[in-house]
């Protein structure tokens, strides 16, 4: 049409238009296309972004899972969606297949995985006022509560005293050693072949962290920076009779009455009721000589 207008301008206007030919054209289909809006639809229709989101999670939380299985726990959602389209989805996002995505299991991996029936074990020195006297402390940690068990205090931690406390500890539990299958320490000469045998003839397996390597058991490691730093950094200790009247308070405060962040906040083993919000009067109570305190409603 726009053509046809311009045929009919005088010969000298035509050889100094301002547009070309093509510009014209151009024109003519952007009104064209404004006009006719239908959808020109090919293929399937693509899936929504919530369930492509889904689909890469599932890929990235379930490492031997395939496309198939993928697309059957969609389905179990009630997200119907091929095989073909969860592989198309992944591929664009870099995501290898089952196979490739498998790889060998992390430490991280492993502690969070095995959090519910593990256990952590090591040792920490605390150094005596006015003698200088050095003695270790030997605990055991439940990883998933954060439960804390102060398993002896000694000065001579030599293989045999380790190993009985093992027992001890064995005792202590009762019934509750079948919850527990791994027990994580580092490669300390305290920890002889016995040691790992009493847990081995309780089911319980013995995983050694990797030489020179704390961090690999690090929720015993984060147990050690905490009783120093709200416990033995802050009080002189005098001796081990001292040490263990102190620890036994501190304990009692650590597993019944302190939020832990690693737990969402909140406690090993509660000693006491988790109480309504309301507008009761709230008390202080000091432990050991107000080091530490505790609060609840005042009675």
């Amino acid at each position: 049409m726009f053509s046809a207008f311009i045929r009919l301008l005088p010969k000298g206007l035509r050889g100094h238009r301002l547009v070309t030919p093509g510009t014209v054209m151009r024109w003519h289909r952007r009104l064209v296309a404004k006009k006719w809006t239908f959808p020109h639809r090919c293929g399937r229709p693509p899936i929504d972004d919530d369930i492509a989101a889904l689909i890469v999670r599932m890929a990235r939380e379930n490492t031997t899972w395939g496309y198939q299985r993928i697309q059957g726990e969609l389905l179990k959602l009630g997200h119907r969606v091929g095989a073909s389209t969860i592989r198309r989805n992944l591929k664009r996002r870099k995501i290898s297949p089952a196979p490739s995505r498998q790889t060998e299991t992390s430490w991280r991996q492993f502690l969070r995985t095995q959090a519910s029936t593990m256990l952590a074990v090591d040792f920490f020195q605390v150094d005596c006022a006015v003698t200088l006297k050095r003695i270790y402390v030997l605990f055991t940690l439940e990883v998933s509560s954060r439960f804390v068990h102060i398993l002896g205090v000694t000065s001579h931690p030599d293989g045999a005293w380790t190993t009985q406390q093992a027992r001890n500890f064995l005792m202590d539990l009762g019934d509750r050693a079948a919850e527990f299958k791994f027990l994580v320490r580092d490669r300390a000469g305290q920890f002889t072949a016995s040691f790992d045998a009493v847990l081995a003839a309780a089911g319980i397996e013995v995983v050694k962290i990797p030489p020179a390597c704390p961090r690999a058991n690090c929720f015993a490691e984060r147990f050690v920076l905490t009783v120093r730093s709200e416990l033995t950094d802050c009080m002189l200790i005098f001796g081990e009779r001292h040490l263990r009247a102190v620890l036994n308070q501190y304990v009692r405060h650590y597993n019944g009455r302190r939020p832990h962040r690693g737990h969402q906040l909140r406690l090993p083993r509660a000693d006491h009721p988790v109480h309504n919000p309301n507008h009761e009067r709230i008390r202080r109570r000091p432990v050991l000589g107000g080091l530490i305190n505790e609060y609840e409603p005042a009675a």
